[in-house]
This record gives C-alpha cells, structure tokens and sequence, in this order.
C-alpha cells in the first residue's frame, strides 16, 4: 500500500456480519468521518484530528457488511486534481506511476485500481470522483445532488459536492451506490429517491433505442487521442443499437469560472472555522509559542494557525474566495457566478430533452505527469472543463473505462437528468 501512498491512514473498521457488502473492503476518503479512527482531509491543519462520530455514508457501509481498510489519500481538503496537495505526500497512478491517479479522490481511485480495495468512496464538488476513475482506469459515479447524505463530510463548497462511488465495475459502484444513497433526517438536502433504489440492476448494457447527446463544447479542444478514443467508443454504442445527435452548450465555455468563483467563495466561508481555537492546529502546536498567551492577540494566533496549517494551493483558493466575496466584488464576481450556473442549468434541461443521455471525454487530457499540474494551476483548473458543469447543475455523471490512448486510460462520461442514475448506469455498463 505504501508504495502507491494510496492511504493516510491503514485502520480496519469491520461492519456488520452479514449483508450486500459482506466480504468486501472498502477505502474510505479521507474527508469522511470515522468514529474513532483520525479523519485529517490531507491536511496538517487535521493531523491527528479523531471524530466522534460516523457520517451517514461510513453508517450504512458498516451495515451493509463491508469492511473499510483505511482512509483514502486527497488533495488537501479536496482541493486539487491531482492528488499532490496532501500534507501526507502524493499519491501515484498504479497504471503509470510517473504520473497522478487525478483528484481530489485520487487516493480512493488508487486503491480500488491497485487492487488494494473492492470499492471505495470519494467526495466529487467539480470532478473529484470522475477525474481519477477516468485516469486510473476505474468507474466512479457523481450522484444527484441530494441523492447521498453529505453528513459528516468535512465541507469545502457545500452547493457543490456529493459523495460517490468508486469501483472496477459499473454494476459494482452501482451497488455501492444503492447502499448509500438515500434520504438522512440529519442533512435536509437529501431527497427520497433513492432509498429504495436498485442502480445495479440497470448495468444490463442496453443501449438499443438509446439517444446519446454529445455537447461538441466538451470535445472540442480535447486532447486528440482522448478524442479518438471517444469517438471509438461512440461507435461501439451505435454498433449496439443507440444514436447520437451533436448539441450545443454556449454556456459551458463559462463553467471553469463560475465554479472556481463558487467553490473558493464557499470554501472560504467553511474553512473559517478552522482557526486554532475551535478547530484544527493552534499556534502552540504550529511550534511558534509555549503557551497561547504569547501569540499577543487572536488575530496573531490565528494567522499563524492558518499559516501552518493550511498548504498552498488551499491558501490561494481562500484569499481568491474571500476576494469575490468581499464589498463591492459580490455583485461582481459570484452574483455573475451564479447567474452563469443557471444557463448551465439551462442548456443543460434543454440538451437533455433531445437526448437520453450526454456523453464527452471526462477528462480532456491524459494523467498529468508528476509535477506539472501543481507548476501551473491554470492548467489544471482548466482540466476540470468536462466536469465542472455537472456540479453546477446538479445532474448525475458516471465516468467508465472508454480505453486507452498512448498506453494511458481514457475515460467518457455519461450525464443524465436528474435522478437518472439508472440511465447513465446502463449506458456506461454497455462500454463494459
């Protein structure tokens, strides 16, 4: 396990004799509390930090059987593609580890690629449980928002991000996604839709009949082998019986900058609480006083606190979201987000009464080697082209193995309308 750096935390956490999962193990990101076993989100702010409580997903993972054998490596606090934020070191791709498994669930996808887990769980606020499925040649699915408590996920962009399943197979992270989908008195976003869901059931492979939209948007500017390898795939679904039409999305060419407006605003205002006194790492512990009472003042504490604690690439998205939400850059800057995330939405609605289904490379390029996102984060924020409008429209998205370019995964992602885990589930098990 250490050698991909696929865990932070290797702790065995049995459930339930019997059930769905009974036999299966399970890794578990490191953004999902575990009662008794640390939960750090990647971060030295969290080292050490130990809940007192399961979320909702860890609860019916627990009952349904399964055994969690560790907690997954992240981006730190899910803020990356890459998986090279963490505090805990990065974590490499099993297929070629010269290169990152993706993020911010690359940890979770590692594993399950590895063989080191059956399923895993990830957290996906723009593409964090598609991105390293498709780069680790694995499955991953971004429910409905709504459909999965996000109860006891450590928060970063609450408008945004669901938990989701990781697996090798389609019918395998549908399964999961049946044992952790449905309603939670305690997180009042989620719907009843799934609570007697049967998603495994729908990996039956057929696509006869089926209309597949492909936003030209989301292939256009791709990398050419991504796309052959798209294409390819598209072909094999019209050699079972399903059609594609070409739609157009305008919108999307805005998706990257409203979501990082969005995502570092919210992040700002979640990550406040960590400050040294109420959460997280103090200034004693950052090493720069004996007592608490030397740091002069709480702004100094907790500045230093901050410092410390925090990495860079969580530091830069902070001051950018406290930036857009400041006086006078509201209206500015995250109004226009928002504005922006409705004609997704929109395009989207309208795209989807054409078709049955939406398809596009996840991921526009191939894994990034190690390194080079984090030497040029425009480039990989960028890289969240295909995956960020789906957050913003709160739609389901399944990435599925699509094949190979240059010796590297490929994935397509399937998007369907609200609620229609079902349909992306049997479009993707017909790749398989």
């Amino acid at each position: 396990m250490a050698e991909l750096n696929a865990y932070i935390t290797e702790e065995r956490i049995d459930g339930a004799d019997d059930g769905p999962l009974a036999g299966k193990t399970v890794a578990v990101k490191d953004n999902i509390s575990t009662e008794g076993v640390a939960t750090t989100c990647g971060s030295k702010m969290l080292e050490g930090y130990v809940p007192p409580y399961d979320a909702t997903v860890v609860e019916r993972l627990k009952d349904a059987g399964a055994t969690i054998n560790g907690k997954a490596n992240m981006d730190e606090f899910g803020m990356g593609t890459t998986t090279e934020t963490s505090h805990f070191g990065a974590t490499l791709n099993p297929v070629d580890t010269d290169r990152v498994p993706g993020g911010s669930s690359g940890g979770s996808a590692a594993a399950v690629a590895a063989g080191e887990a059956d399923l895993a769980l990830g957290s996906d606020t723009g593409g964090s449980v598609r991105a390293p499925a498709a780069f680790c040649g694995v499955v991953g699915i971004k429910p409905t928002y709504g459909l999965v408590s996000r109860y006891g996920l450590v928060a970063y962009a609450n408008s945004l991000e669901q938990i989701g399943p990781i697996a090798p197979t389609v019918e395998a992270a549908a399964g999961l996604l049946d044992v952790i989908a449905g309603s939670d008195p305690r997180d009042a976003t989620t719907v009843d839709e799934g609570d007697d869901s049967n998603y495994a059931a729908a990996a039956d492979g057929d696509v006869d009949g089926m209309t597949i939209g492909v936003p030209v948007e989301l292939v256009e500017g791709a990398d050419e082998g991504v796309v052959e390898t798209f294409w390819d795939a598209i072909d094999e679904l019209e050699d079972q019986g399903a059609e594609y039409v070409e739609v157009s999305m305008p919108s999307v060419e805005k998706a990257v900058a409203a979501y990082y407006v969005i995502a570092m605003s919210e992040a700002s205002s979640n990550l406040a609480r960590f400050d040294g006194t109420r959460y997280g790492l103090n200034a004693v512990e950052a090493g720069d006083y004996d007592d608490l009472s030397e740091a002069g003042n709480w702004n100094e504490a907790f500045a230093t606190a901050r410092e410390e604690g925090f990495g860079p690439e969580v530091k830069r998205r902070i001051l950018l979201g406290t930036f857009a939400l400041s006086a006078g850059y509201h209206d500015r800057y995250y109004g226009k987000a928002q504005d922006a995330r409705a004609w997704i939405k929109q395009d989207f609605d309208e795209s989807l009464d054409e078709a049955d289904v939406l398809a596009s490379p996840t991921m526009p390029v191939p894994p990034f080697e190690l390194g080079e996102g984090l030497e040029d984060p425009r480039t990989m924020y960028l890289a969240d082209a295909n995956t960020v409008p789906v957050n913003l429209a709160d739609l389901p998205a399944i990435s599925v193995p699509a094949g190979e370019a240059d010796g590297l995964p490929v994935g397509l992602q399937f998007i369907g309308p609200k609620y229609g885990e079902e349909t992306i589930v049997r479009a993707a098990s017909a790749l398989e």
